[in-house]
Parts: C-alpha cells; sequence; structure tokens
C-alpha cells in the first residue's frame, strides 16, 4: 500500500508544479483568441499527463527512502540484516532480476518494493513485520515485493498514470473552457479566459484526478493478486503467502500518518480507492490457484 500511496501524492504533486511553472512561463498556447486549440492542448495534456507520471517514477526511490526512513543496508551489520540480504538476493535471481537495494524501516507490519526499473528497484520491510512474522512468512512477503518488480507493476502503472493524467488535463479545460464562454455570452468586450475559466478547470482537475484514482487503484489491487500467485511460485509452494496473508489478518493495523490517512478507508465508497484488495480475496485466490 506504501508504494501506491506514494506513487500517487508524488505524481500529484508534480503535475501541479508542472501546471503552476507552466502558466508561469505562459505556454498554455491552447488557449487563443478564438478559442480552444484542441490538438495543441492534447499535445499539453499528452506532454504534462505522461511527464508528471515519468518524473514521479524517476525520484520513486528516493522519495520512498526519505517519507518513510528507509535504513539501507549496505553491509549487514547482525544475522538478521544478513538474512534478509540473502533473501532478496535468492529471490531476484530466481525472479532474473538484477538484486535490489534492500531497506529496513521503522513502523508496523509492511514492505513494499518500488523504482523505475526492474533491475535497480528497492525492496523494503518495517520491523513490525520482521518481529511478527516467521521467516518463511517473510521470505512470502518478500517474494511477493520482489515479483511486483519483475512485472514492471511499477512501469505499467506510470502508464496508466499518464493516461489518467491526460485525460484529467484534457476534460478539465474544455469543460472549463465551456462553463467559461456560458458565463460570458454576450460579453464582447472580453478576451481571453475569464475566472470561469480558471475555477472550473481547479474544481474538474480535482473532481477527475479522484475519478483516475479510482481507474489506478482498480489496477493496483488486480496486480497484487498476481504478486501474490508469482511469491507462490518463488517459493515452489503458496502456503507461506497463504499463511503471511492470515498473519496480517491476526495483527493489529496502526494508525496512518495524517498525509495518507484518507486512504485508510477500508468500506462503502472507500473500497473504490483501496490499493489492495481484502485479506480474505487474495487467500481464497491462493487456495483456489492450481499448485
Amino acid at each position: 500500500m506504501k508504494r501506491i500511496i506514494l506513487f500517487v501524492l508524488t505524481n500529484v504533486l508534480v503535475v501541479a508544479v508542472l501546471g503552476v511553472v507552466a502558466s508561469l512561463l505562459g505556454v498554455n498556447r491552447y488557449l487563443t483568441g478564438s478559442g480552444l486549440n484542441l490538438g495543441a492542448l492534447l499535445g499539453f495534456a499528452l506532454v504534462f499527463g505522461f511527464g508528471g507520471a515519468i518524473i514521479s517514477l524517476l525520484i520513486s526511490k528516493p522519495v520512498a527512502k526519505w517519507s518513510s526512513g528507509v535504513r539501507v543496508i549496505n553491509q549487514p551489520t547482525n544475522v538478521d540484516e544478513a538474512w534478509i540480504v540473502d533473501t532478496v538476493r535468492k529471490l531476484s535471481e530466481r525472479a532474473g532480476i538484477g538484486m535490489p537495494e534492500v531497506g529496513i524501516f521503522d513502523g508496523a507490519p509492511n514492505a513494499f518494493a518500488t523504482g523505475a526499473f526492474r533491475n535497480s528497484a528497492l525492496v523494503a520491510v518495517s520491523t513490525g513485520l520482521l518481529q511478527g512474522m516467521t521467516h518463511e512468512e517473510i521470505e512470502a512477503v518478500i517474494g511477493h515485493e520482489i515479483s511486483h518488480v519483475a512485472n514492471g507493476d511499477m512501469v505499467t502503472m506510470t502508464l496508466i498514470q499518464g493516461v489518467m493524467n491526460t485525460f484529467v488535463v484534457f476534460l478539465s479545460r474544455v469543460i472549463g473552457y465551456a462553463v467559461d464562454s456560458f458565463l460570458r455570452k454576450g460579453d464582447e468586450r472580453s478576451s481571453g479566459p475569464g475566472i470561469g475559466y480558471y475555477i472550473s478547470t481547479m474544481v474538474l482537475d480535482i473532481v477527475l484526478g479522484f475519478a483516475a484514482a479510482i481507474v489506478v487503484a482498480w489496477f493496483s489491487r488486480h496486480r497484487e493478486f498476481r504478486a501474490d500467485a508469482g511469491s507462490a511460485q518463488l517459493l515452489g509452494r503458496k502456503q507461506p503467502m497463504i499463511n503471511a496473508l492470515a498473519r496480517l489478518g491476526n495483527m493489529q493495523p496502526s494508525e496512518l500518518p495524517k498525509s495518507v490517512a484518507a486512504f485508510g478507508i477500508t468500506g462503502g465508497v472507500g473500497q473504490l480507492f483501496a490499493s489492495h484488495p481484502p485479506l480474505e480475496e487474495r487467500i481464497a485466490a491462493l487456495q483456489n490457484a492450481q499448485s
């Protein structure tokens, strides 16, 4: 979950900064005296949409290290650290990817993998996970994260986020221009976009951004099932991953930081924004899978 939250939040911030820079530099050339230049607007939306997503991907690893307080294990200092590094190396070799950086961060049971390239990723596990699970269960969780890297989930998510960003930027400005034109109907003295355009665009960026987040969350949930199956394949059996998921279900969840608390909704409409499926569904999918 941490991997998805960091990526989405970083993407939103990057796109917002790009938008401000574009306004200051006056590169919004899609607005002309005769109306919207849809071709230019589409180009603008593509550049900003995919630009924001790609930049978010490229900085995902340093952002994850900073925001989660990850301590990278450059040289193991104890038996546990040596075991984690060896486990990541073993599973990475089986998955056919380069050895990721390995890190530990303080917190409740959790783990994540991130990075722009499958051969230079980061795999991090929390102290809560190390203290609350058996070695076999931790190995299954690490296998799950390695599978995310091997499957190229972060790159695929970047492409989906880029498409969603493009959709949001393009549609919000088309609708915003239409609203502004309606409000200023008959006003021949005014030229250029009015306050109606800027307010409508701002509101629509937020509303459509939520709709785009639902699509990204759906993709994330879908990939979790595949990563669970990938862990079972790397370990040669599915029971360790089933046990790890069951263990997580019995652990007391910690309170999320205020900056990401909105992502902690578990029921009702909040399920649409959930980055992970319910643990019961993931366990059932593994149990029903062919061995």
